[in-house]
C-alpha cells in the first residue's frame, strides 16, 4: 500500500530555514500531483504549495516568495525549502499526494505530518 512518510520539520528561529521531505513508497504507478498542507491550532488546514506531473507549482500567498516546492519524481519524493520563516508559519505541515495506482484510477493520500516551529 502506499505511504507517504515526512522529515526535515523541527524548531527554527524567525529568519531560519528548514527543508521538508515527503517521500512515498508503495505500489505507484505515477504521481499526479504532490503538496503541503498546514494547520496551526484554532486555524483551519490551509494548502501550502503544490506541484503537478505537468510541472506546474502553486503558492499559497502567504508563503509565496519564500517557500519553493520541488519534486523529484525518480525517487516518488516532494521537497519544500522553507526560507525566511516566521512564527506565523509554526503549523503541523502534512504531505499530500495523487497517486495513481493503475492506468486511470487515483486516490489522495496523506502523510502523518511533521512539526514545524519558529520561534526566538
Amino acid at each position: 500500500q502506499v505511504q507517504l512518510v515526512e522529515s526535515g520539520g523541527g524548531l527554527v528561529q524567525p529568519g531560519g530555514s528548514l527543508r521538508l521531505s515527503c517521500v512515498a513508497s508503495g505500489s505507484i504507478f505515477s504521481i499526479k500531483t504532490m503538496g503541503w498542507y498546514r494547520q496551526a491550532p484554532g486555524n483551519e488546514r490551509e494548502l501550502v504549495a503544490f506541484t503537478t506531473d505537468g510541472g506546474s507549482t502553486y503558492y499559497a500567498d502567504s508563503v509565496k516568495g519564500r517557500f519553493t516546492i520541488s519534486r523529484d519524481n525518480a525517487k516518488n519524493t516532494v521537497f519544500l525549502q522553507m526560507n525566511s520563516l516566521k512564527p506565523e508559519d509554526t503549523a503541523v505541515y502534512t504531505c499530500n499526494a495523487d497517486i495513481v495506482s493503475l492506468p486511470t484510477i487515483s486516490h489522495t493520500f496523506w502523510g502523518q505530518g511533521t512539526q514545524v516551529t519558529v520561534s526566538s
